[in-house]
């Protein structure tokens, strides 16, 4: 099973170095050697940052015995993700994730959370942010106006809908992809349209929100 599993891992670095030697100068061993190293050192730089900040928010809490470890389905995924993300910001999701998961005995983790986190691209999780460091129970039914993403999000005043417009593409498909994993909810036209420049929260949003943040 071992001489399987290494003979695929050498069949996947020779195709990458096939790959690469049109556009990369140098021999396919080179070419391989040196994608292999660098991913090597991407996962183990992400390692590191990984063990350094969850012992500093765990020494900040006051944790210094986890009495609620994590069972495997869920370490797995979290280490994972976290281990693969190279954006600090969303690391630090994971990261949060991770010490809540141990440290909190509040939260109840979920693998949605996880899968949340995976497809988020950090200026979604900006987005996210500013939605929910309003409170969750005094807003739930809250419409928020999005125009003035991604500086800030707002209580929506009630004027003219046609009056809002986004400021780009980019705002509208985060918005579209936070509503697709249920973090966020359009509000909708009369004729059943999606209207992203108005939008409410959700309790899937604000527990994933809360899952995240120490």
């Amino acid at each position: 099973m071992e001489t399987e599993i290494v003979k695929k891992g050498m069949d996947i670095a020779s195709g990458m170095g096939e790959f690469l030697a049109p556009l990369v100068q140098g021999s396919l061993t080179q070419i391989a050697g040196m994608f292999e190293d660098k991913l090597k050192y991407m996962r183990w730089e992400r390692q590191l940052r990984l063990i350094e900040c969850s012992k500093e928010k765990l020494i900040a809490l006051g944790i210094e015995e986890i009495e609620k470890p994590l069972p495997l389905k869920y370490a797995i995924p979290i280490l994972q993700g976290a281990t693969l993300e190279e954006d600090n910001d969303l690391q630090d999701l994971w990261i949060n994730l991770l010490v809540n998961a141990v440290a909190n005995k509040k939260i109840e983790i979920k693998r949605v959370y996880m899968d949340i986190l995976e497809r988020l691209s950090p200026m979604e999780a900006t987005i996210l942010q500013q939605i929910y460091t309003f409170s969750f129970e005094e807003n739930r039914h809250v419409n928020f106006a999005t125009d003035c993403l991604p500086e800030r999000i707002y209580i929506y005043n009630g004027q003219k809908e046609k009056e809002l417009k986004l400021k780009n593409d980019d705002i509208e498909l985060a918005l579209m992809n936070l509503a697709r994993i249920g973090c966020i909810a359009p509000v909708r036209t009369i004729g059943g349209g999606e209207l992203f420049t108005i939008i409410n929260m959700t309790l899937l949003g604000y527990k994933f929100f809360e899952a995240c943040t120490l």
